[in-house]
């Protein structure tokens, strides 16, 4: 953790990542704590997701103090760090850089923070089997979630099924199952969806509408836009659900706690988040 002091630079590394809300969310809680507290967008849609070692290494000698990593390089910055957090070891993808006087070092706030947005967002949800699906560096924050708060039975699903084998053999209680598997839904009591679709610029549902069963809920990473098409049409079939904004601020506010040492209002960050979403 990083030494309180008065002033920090802090950055987002990701692709497509203009509409973000995390660099006002950040801001006005540092403002309310009268920190001086700058965050600034380093878009990798010009150069590249493979150019995150560089941008990594650029903001370092530009003298910030520590960045926010997004899709789609979670992953991708791993070897381009020094060291990693215990957490960020463990799920294999980082969300947040601290560079210290001994170079970068790597921590996952996605862990911490989907765990507290399921237990403050949907309250008493049933996790005995869930299935999750996305493979990538949210997701196998999610699926660590998952794992430490005692999911029986995780089934996860990707695209690139070996990536959710890949995963899943490094959580006990999961399996990769096929996202086209008959009735992958049928036994769950919940799902969780932590890929590209739904964000602006990917429209769509990860899945058919009629998997989706009244008794189930519902999660969707997803929070630009928060009312993704998978929420409305879970909601319309009766499901339970919880949108991505709370895991958005829960991240926040371990990434905030994380690179100035001090510690974040939670409450007072989800009505900002509520207030800056227009919600």
């Amino acid at each position: 953790m990083a030494s309180a002091r008065s002033g920090y630079l802090v950055g987002l590394v990701g692709s497509g990542i203009g509409t973000s809300l995390t660099p006002h969310l950040h801001e006005r809680e540092a403002d309310t704590l009268g920190i001086r507290y700058l965050y600034r967008l380093l878009d990798l849609r010009t150069l590249g997701p493979e150019r995150v070692g560089d941008v990594v290494a650029a903001a370092q000698l530009a003298g910030y103090d520590g960045l926010n990593v997004t899709h789609p390089v979670k992953q991708l910055v791993l070897p381009h760090l020094d060291q990693l957090s215990p957490d960020a070891a463990s799920v294999g993808a980082v969300n947040t850089v601290v560079f210290t006087d001994t170079g970068s070092v790597g921590h996952n706030t996605d862990l911490t923070g989907f765990a507290q947005a399921l237990a403050t967002g949907l309250p008493g949800a049933a996790i005995e089997t869930v299935v999750l699906l996305g493979a990538g560096g949210a997701g196998a924050a999610i699926a660590h979630a998952l794992s430490s708060l005692g999911v029986h039975t995780l089934h996860i699903a990707d695209v690139d099924h070996d990536r959710a084998g890949r995963l899943a053999d490094r959580i006990p209680a999961a399996k990769a199952v096929r996202l086209d598997e008959p009735g992958l839904l049928d036994d769950a009591n919940g799902l969780v969806h932590a890929t590209p679709t739904g964000m602006a610029g990917h429209p769509g549902l990860p899945l058919p509408a009629t998997a989706l069963r009244p008794d189930l809920w519902v999660a969707d990473v997803v929070y630009r836009p928060l009312e993704t098409e998978l929420l409305t049409t879970a909601r319309t079939r009766g499901c339970r659900v919880l949108d991505g904004g709370r895991m958005a601020v829960f991240q926040a506010a371990g990434t905030f706690r994380i690179i100035t040492g001090r510690e974040p209002d939670t409450d007072r960050m989800l009505r900002h988040f509520d207030e800056i979403a227009g919600r």
